[in-house]
């Protein structure tokens, strides 16, 4: 089954989905040796690289769940130019994790953090 470029750089723990469009827009990312358009599909047989170097379809990632009780002072956010007191500087996880939904700087509470974007986008929908 297909997967866009953006999906499968995300899912294999490369970068955002966003961070994935900005390279594809650089010119960095190739399938099969030719520069996608954003929005381009990729293959189980499709070979990906990033600048060079090829993603391994074998590093697909597998999901992290953590329940985080964060403590007044830190924000929610992924940003480590923006806020020095963040929630990832501040759990230092090894992987590339994110908050699902936010809590202000001044509350505390369970947050949930996760790698997982389809389950973030299936909790954040309104629908749901």
């Amino acid at each position: 089954m297909a997967t866009r470029i953006n999906k499968y750089l995300s899912e294999v723990g490369y970068c955002s989905r966003r961070e994935a469009d900005r390279l594809i827009l650089e010119g960095k990312v190739t399938i099969n040796g030719k520069i996608p358009n954003i929005g381009a599909k990729v293959e189980e047989s499709d070979q990906v690289e990033i600048k060079g170097q090829r993603i391994e379809k074998s590093k697909r990632k597998k999901n992290i769940y953590l329940a985080f009780n964060k403590p007044v002072g830190i924000v929610c956010t992924t940003d480590r130019k923006v806020e020095p007191n963040n929630v990832i500087d501040f759990i230092k996880y090894p992987q590339r994790i994110f908050p699902i939904g936010r809590l202000d700087k001044l509350s505390e509470g369970l947050i949930f953090l996760t790698n997982d974007g389809d389950i973030v986008n299936k909790i954040l929908r309104a629908r749901n």
